[in-house]
């Protein structure tokens, strides 16, 4: 094995520790989350920690055949992002007051 094959070998090693580290903090958020919100954002970077998972692998492996499954995930994360904003924008949407009850009597 060459010197830059090692710094390879060693950099995608880290790489996968951190992505590991990083899934066991985001499973902790999800469990714990106090809100809606910080869940949704938790699944949202799940998907982001899954393709970079997949680029890890496909960067050991030397092989291109993950890029497109990477690409759907990616998708498909951007899409039920936007989804799960939509569906708290409008459950968070501040209602208007109530009309002020101004009886003056007839006229």
């Amino acid at each position: 094995m060459t010197a830059p094959e090692q710094v390879d070998h060693v950099l995608l090693t880290a790489a996968v520790v951190l992505i590991l580290l990083a899934g066991a903090l985001l499973l902790a958020r999800i469990w714990r989350g106090p809100s809606m919100l910080d869940r949704a954002i938790s699944l949202d970077v799940c998907a982001a920690l899954i393709i970079a998972g997949l680029a890890a692998k496909s960067a050991f492996a030397r092989d291109p055949f993950y890029f497109p499954i990477m690409l759907v995930l990616a998708f498909l994360g951007f899409t039920g992002s936007v989804g799960i904003a939509r569906f708290i924008a409008v459950r968070d949407r501040p209602r208007p007051p109530p009309p002020a009850d101004t009886q003056e009597g007839p006229r």
